[in-house]
């Protein structure tokens, strides 16, 4: 059999669009909807409620930031719209949903493009076609040469990078990520916010990004969704309209940071806010 040509392996590497859910479902396309839910867990016979009425929704191709205090549920909400945990009471109603944990979890015995590839061969997709599939994204996100690395051989960021593309190569249309950069250093850090607005302009997927950092979910974000300590509720939903790529010290992110911070009771008026949602407004 003749060898492919390099457009024809470049034409196969590209992942296919998630599938539209049927329309039974009742929910639209690459949307996450969250209504009312609440979520308690039973610890050595005590009841400790994690989430209490949390309501959110993204549009779709949408990135929503969840930001709050340890504790207060964020990683719980990730695995109900994963449905890895159900609600106690309300719905989530979303597309097929992938999270990526805070941790890597790379297998050690494998390499970075078999890493990557996991989901595929586990789908069922033959290892040299899954590798060509995952080498592409390596070209493309800055991990070519690295192909044939262990983990233990790559950085931080690069483990995150290789967590990531076998995030996208679940197919699924909604992204879970939990803390992605939490480990990394403020230099690599700043690299890899940089590298995710970009590895998402080429592959558009809607993502629930969770994380303690603030200025980070400002300048990924569309919209940023801050939830008080647990039980965790919404303080406030807010939206951001401003261009991409956005710099920290444009002042339209320092305020929006700033209102972020006072809705976690970290800001001047912080004694003055209460745990009840508050409406939400575009800012520009």
């Amino acid at each position: 059999m003749p060898a492919k040509g390099a457009q024809h392996v470049a034409a196969e590497a590209k992942i296919a669009e998630p599938a539209q859910p049927a329309a039974a479902s009742g929910y639209p396309r690459w949307t996450v909807e969250i209504d009312g839910v609440s979520r308690t867990y039973t610890d050595s016979g005590r009841s400790v409620p994690a989430l209490a009425a949390v309501s959110l929704h993204t549009e779709p191709g949408e990135l929503l930031a969840v930001v709050g205090p340890s504790g207060c549920g964020k990683t719980t909400l990730l695995e109900l719209i994963c449905g890895l945990q159900q609600p106690d009471t309300g719905a989530v109603r979303c597309a097929p949903a992938a999270l990526m944990p805070q941790r890597d979890l790379l297998l050690p015995w494998l390499t970075a493009v078999d890493n990557a590839a996991l989901a595929l061969r586990i789908g069922g997709v033959p290892r040299a076609r899954s590798r060509a599939r995952a080498a592409a994204l390596f070209a493309e996100l800055g991990l070519d040469g690295f192909e044939k690395a262990r983990p233990h051989e790559l950085s931080g960021g690069m483990r995150q990078r290789v967590a990531f593309v076998r995030t996208l190569l679940s197919g699924k249309p909604v992204l879970c990520l939990d803390e992605p950069f939490g480990a990394l250093d403020a230099i690599t850090r700043a690299e890899m916010q940089g590298w995710l607005q970009r590895a998402l302009q080429r592959e558009p997927r809607t993502v629930v990004l969770v994380t303690h950092d603030v200025e980070e979910a400002v300048l990924l974000a569309d919209r940023v969704a801050v939830l008080g300590a647990r039980p965790g509720r919404v303080r406030e939903d807010l939206h951001i309209e401003l261009p991409r790529p956005r710099a920290r010290t444009d002042a339209a992110v320092v305020a929006l940071r700033e209102r972020a911070l006072q809705a976690l009771g970290l800001g001047p008026a912080g004694s003055e806010r209460h745990a009840e949602p508050v409406a939400s407004e575009p800012l520009t």
